[in-house]
């Protein structure tokens, strides 16, 4: 990965943790996570290789495991990797035949980490589990809405924030911002 392309999921992975420690202000056992929209934006604008999407997953999970008042932290760094990977396979699939690629990938990608978030929670902790909220069905009634709720919301923001962070980088680099599928032609 380049240097300029690292200094692009920094940032990004920069934002989502400020958002994410935001985020604690809400209480609950588990609570939206804005990081997957911004890590799904930094795998949308880098296109990085399977080893380097599954990196920038294991240092979202361990920022959302830092900064989380979740029912089990330690769970993000299962679920943050595996978000990473789904982000990049179905935007591999999807980028060039599929205007809204960034909204059903982040989509997919948080619904992925979000599920298998909960999953590793129960089974990790399933004592307090039970003890909050009673029966594994209860718990799934809170929590699966919660992962719904954020997977619908990171995919408008990564849908809103495609378009312009890739004409911003693409000034910066001289070349004539793009639409998803377009091919370049060079006016020389």
């Amino acid at each position: 990965m380049k240097s300029r392309d690292i200094a692009i999921v920094g940032i990004l992975l920069a934002v989502g943790a400020i958002v994410r420690y935001m985020s604690l202000l809400i209480p609950g056992p588990i609570v939206s996570n804005l990081v997957i929209a911004f890590y799904s934006l930094a795998i949308i604008l880098v296109v990085p290789t399977f080893r380097e999407a599954l990196g920038i997953g294991v240092v979202a999970g361990v920022i959302c495991a830092l900064i989380s008042h979740s029912v089990f932290p330690p769970a993000n760094l299962i679920s943050e990797p595996l978000g990473a990977i789904v982000c990049l396979g179905v935007y591999l699939v999807l980028r060039d035949r599929f205007v809204l690629a960034p909204a059903v990938t982040t989509l997919l990608a948080t619904m992925a980490s979000g599920f298998s978030f909960i999953l590793v929670a129960l089974i990790a902790v399933a004592p307090t589990v039970l003890g909050k909220f009673g029966t594994v069905s209860a718990f799934l009634a809170v929590t699966v809405p919660i992962v719904l709720i954020t997977a619908t919301v990171n995919a408008v923001v990564a849908q809103a924030l495609e378009v312009p962070a890739s004409r911003a980088l693409s000034r910066s680099t001289g070349q004539a911002a793009l639409s998803p599928g377009a091919r370049r032609v060079d006016d020389s």
